[in-house]
């Protein structure tokens, strides 16, 4: 008995291993396929396939990209400036300095005026006591001084103004008020010369004339006028 229950497993057991490798196929008994060969060979340039990313991390990835690309906003608006007035010597040897270090367009160098001034004027005195009657005088007469500058000292100065015009009509209004000695002279002579204009300086052209403020000799970039 136990001789034939042996003799059926192993019958059994050839019997699945043949079913199993298809070697019973022949007879219509072999398991389904699940390789699908034919699939493949239905391919067309299968090596060309590229694994796309899932969805997700595509579209994070675009708005970190499209931040990198992104131009910086400017930190501040563009401003005109100017400086001068220099002579013609250093005003020329400025232009190369510029035109060396500077982009094209971005400055110029224009025939310029500082317009004179003229003063109403009390002096030279003689000594400091005659300047302290002249002052007191001017106190009883209700007329407003201040000292005059360093090249016309010792003296007094009534008054200073844009034009010549203006300084004589002062003159006028202090000698009816008695003041017999005060005269107009001029305190700064009309000068030519060149200026310095740059019309839209940035940040970064700001950085550049930080390294030529030794070229403008002492000279401070100020607000172009409106």
């Amino acid at each position: 008995m136990l001789r034939g229950i042996v003799l059926f497993l192993l019958l059994a057991n050839g019997v699945f291993f043949a079913w199993s490798q298809g070697l019973l196929a022949a007879y219509g008994l072999a398991p389904d396929p699940v390789s699908e060969p034919q699939r493949l060979a239905q391919q067309i340039h299968p090596e060309l396939v590229v694994v796309v990313p899932p969805h997700s991390e595509a579209a994070a990835s675009a708005p970190a990209e499209a931040v990198a690309s992104a131009p910086a906003n400017p930190s501040e608006p563009a401003e005109c400036l100017t400086a001068g007035l220099f002579d013609v010597a250093r005003g020329t040897q400025l232009a190369k300095t510029l035109g060396d270090a500077l982009p094209a367009g971005t400055w110029s160098m224009e025939p310029g005026v500082d317009p004179g001034r003229w003063m109403v004027y009390m002096g030279r005195y003689a000594s400091a006591d005659l300047l302290e009657r002249k002052k007191a005088e001017l106190r009883g007469m209700r007329i407003k001084f201040e000292p005059a500058p360093a090249n016309l000292e010792p003296g007094l100065s009534l008054g200073s103004f844009d034009t010549e015009a203006a300084a004589n009509k002062l003159l006028g209004e202090v000698t009816q008020h008695g003041v017999r000695t005060a005269h107009v002279v001029a305190e700064r002579l009309e000068t030519h010369g060149m200026r310095l204009k740059l019309p839209s300086v940035d940040a970064a052209l700001k950085t550049q004339l930080d390294a030529l403020k030794p070229a403008l000799g002492g000279k401070a970039l100020k607000t172009c006028p409106a």
